[in-house]
């Protein structure tokens, strides 16, 4: 009987992800994150959604981006239990702490020695939208906006990524107190390609398993 119980939570299907299917999706897509965001900040760049407000509190107060991150996000776990259940807010809280931890320490590992803005912005923002990608697809987020824009489309239809691109664009207008135009147009192209990233490749129609 265990034994049956075990093997249920491994067997994925056509409709419905394993427990299984669900760690690896959240570990990919944190691990995307994190390399995606090493790229934006090698860059010295900015981004939107939650990951904007951390970046700006830590360029505000040198705290760490990780410690930053899992900081702001702590308001919208209500949100996201509320409206979008249990597993999602269980499986959105452990790839925030995830891409958290992995921040503080991916330096150790990978070095951005030197990062040319606009190809941070364009390696970066795809890096992190197919990050992204992954965690949405097994009902999870990084967060704060995401979960905003998960909520909006399952809600009214609109597009996930250009519901997020909106909110990005008031963040990234926020960082005028903190960074130079140029750095600011290349966070703004980091932003778009991220978000037209996720508005091309996530259609709820298209992918349905749970």
């Amino acid at each position: 009987m265990a034994s049956n119980a075990f093997a249920g939570l491994l067997n994925s299907s056509a409709d419905r992800h394993s427990l299984l299917d669900d760690a690896q999706g959240i570990v990919a897509g944190s691990m995307l994150a994190v390399l995606g965001v090493s790229l934006l900040s090698g860059a010295g760049l900015l981004a939107g959604g939650t990951a904007g407000l951390a970046f700006l509190a830590h360029y505000a107060t040198g705290l760490s981006f990780g410690l930053c991150f899992f900081v702001v996000n702590l308001p919208f776990y209500y949100l996201a239990f509320r409206r979008l259940g249990a597993a999602f807010t269980i499986k959105t809280f452990a790839a925030i702490a995830l891409t958290s931890v992995l921040s503080e320490f991916i330096s150790g590992f990978i070095s951005m020695a030197h990062v040319d803005p606009v190809a941070g912005a364009l390696f970066g923002g795809l890096v992190i939208g197919a990050g992204m990608l992954a965690l949405f697809r097994h009902r999870a987020s990084l967060g704060g906006i995401g979960i905003l824009a998960l909520y909006i489309q399952d809600r009214f239809g609109w597009r996930a990524g250009f519901v997020q691109l909106g909110f990005d664009g008031i963040i990234l207008a926020l960082s005028f107190f903190v960074a130079s135009p140029f750095v600011i147009a290349c966070s703004v192209l980091g932003a778009i390609v991220l978000n037209l990233t996720i508005a091309i490749n996530h259609r709820k129609d298209r992918y349905i398993a749970m």
